[in-house]
């Protein structure tokens, strides 16, 4: 299973870990600790070291609540920081946005990789994703960051990320983006009542079995406060544990802002699986 990703293949047949780099003022879990070029790339580093295959680099915060940041600002917050870590380290470099001016900034900065919240929606993305050969990762999401948890309502949620994605696959093959660079994420917290959350982690084998390999991204949230009674800086265990149940399931990338503890709980679950043949 092989992610293809502008010249840079990724081998899925061990599952992967991506570490979050959120260069934003705002962001839920760092609040705004990586903010500067240097403080990011020297957390790059880190990321790196403990064991990423990719660092997501995401300019704009999407947060329940969060507005939209202008593709300026976000380009200025994300590209040098893309264009450092491409030219010293050994890493698969992602840019977290939905914006396409973005995305041509950042790929021509060297990412390789377009992880986009509103799964290459917005005129344009795909086009540019296409003519790049990036890999692509496309979310779930019902509504937008800013009003996405105000009432999100399913008749079954599973069926319903289900259909939507394979709906975007079919838009991004005819837009001429290869089978192999398509990836899947159903958006765990993104849209979704803790109830839609549970339901998605329980069915996950659903959703694996619809032919991409899937990513997910448990790491501080929410829900997962909600299941422990636990603050965003408290959430580590309980999102190690759903890491080691979505890996179980046959989930190929965990995202995740805690890198050392998830390669290590991936690695290990990876380890009993193939030792009896999976």
């Amino acid at each position: 299973m092989i992610w293809r990703c502008r010249g840079r293949d990724l081998d899925l047949t061990r599952p992967r870990v991506m570490g979050v780099l959120n260069v934003t003022p705002d962001s839920f879990s760092e609040g705004g600790r990586f903010a500067t070029h240097g403080a990011a790339f020297d957390h790059a580093v880190q990321l790196a070291t403990e064991g990423a295959a990719i660092i997501d680099v995401g300019g704009e915060s999407t947060r329940p609540g969060s507005e939209r940041v202008p593709a300026s600002q976000q380009i200025d917050r994300a590209v040098p920081v893309i264009e450092r870590i491409v030219a010293q380290l050994d890493v698969a470099v992602s840019v977290d946005t939905s914006d396409p001016r973005v995305m041509h900034a950042a790929i021509e900065a060297g990412a390789c990789i377009v992880n986009d919240v509103s799964a290459l929606c917005w005129p344009g993305a795909r086009e540019v994703c296409a003519q790049a050969g990036v890999g692509v990762c496309l979310m779930h999401m019902l509504g937008e960051p800013r009003s996405m948890q105000d009432d999100p309502t399913y008749r079954d949620v599973s069926r319903e990320v289900s259909d939507f994605l394979l709906q975007q696959r079919t838009r991004c093959l005819t837009a001429g983006i290869a089978a192999q660079s398509i990836v899947f994420d159903p958006g765990l917290g993104f849209g979704k009542t803790f109830v839609h959350n549970m339901t998605l982690l329980k069915e996950m084998p659903a959703l694996v079995a619809l032919g991409c390999p899937l990513l997910i991204g448990v790491s501080r949230k929410s829900f997962v406060g909600r299941m422990l009674g636990r603050e965003t800086q408290d959430r580590l265990y309980g999102g190690l544990g759903l890491a080691a149940l979505a890996v179980s399931q046959g989930v190929r990338i965990i995202r995740t802002h805690d890198v050392a503890p998830t390669v290590d709980v991936v690695g290990a679950v990876a380890a009993v699986l193939q030792g009896i043949g999976n």
